[in-house]
């Protein structure tokens, strides 16, 4: 019981934050911020061959995307500093040489702060809450190397290099995908 008061109260501070620095932006000058428009960010179906994640061969294709991302604050320059994504996103994710597949729910938020010149894989940090996709490579993160759903609350901070963090704040954990297949 503790434990979900706990996540509830992570929860609603996460998500509470997440108005309070839009907001802050109020003050700053209007090269600086942008509107409340959200835009739909469709997932493509990707490939990846044996070895890169896990030991075989996989495809993944979004059977349920309803994705939406909204930009919160701009640099100087246009580019994008902070924007959230938030939406429901099922993924099939297929073992293509057995053909045996799994649908797995990546719907969770996450706030998104680049630092500059970075992208949404590299020189980033995520503030997520909720399930996400994530593949770790071999020595690519601090998990061991496999495709993952994790879930929670937590950071995910992408290195210059691309190198993976993932820190959980609240109760979480990282299911395996290879494992279901």
């Amino acid at each position: 019981m503790r434990r979900m008061i706990a996540l509830a109260a992570a929860s609603a501070v996460l998500l509470a934050a997440i108005p309070a620095s839009a907001a802050a932006d109020a003050g700053m000058p209007a090269e600086k911020q942008t509107g409340g428009d959200w835009e739909r960010v469709p997932s493509a179906p990707f490939d990846q061959a044996a070895g890169v994640t896990c030991d075989f061969p996989v495809h993944g294709e979004p059977i349920v995307d309803l994705v939406v991302r909204m930009v919160l604050q701009t640099y100087p320059d246009g580019s994008v500093k902070r924007e959230m994504y938030t939406g429901a996103l099922i993924i099939r994710i297929t073992n293509t040489t057995t053909g045996a597949s799994v649908d797995k729910d990546a719907s969770g938020t996450a706030v998104v702060d680049y630092k500059p010149g970075g992208s949404y894989s590299s020189n980033s940090t995520w503030h997520a809450e909720g399930p996400i996709l994530l593949g770790m490579r071999a020595d690519g993160g601090n998990l061991p190397r496999a495709l993952y759903i994790v879930n929670g609350i937590y950071t995910l901070n992408f290195s210059k290099s691309g190198y993976r963090t993932v820190k959980w704040k609240v109760d979480g954990g990282a299911d395996n995908i290879c494992d279901d297949l």
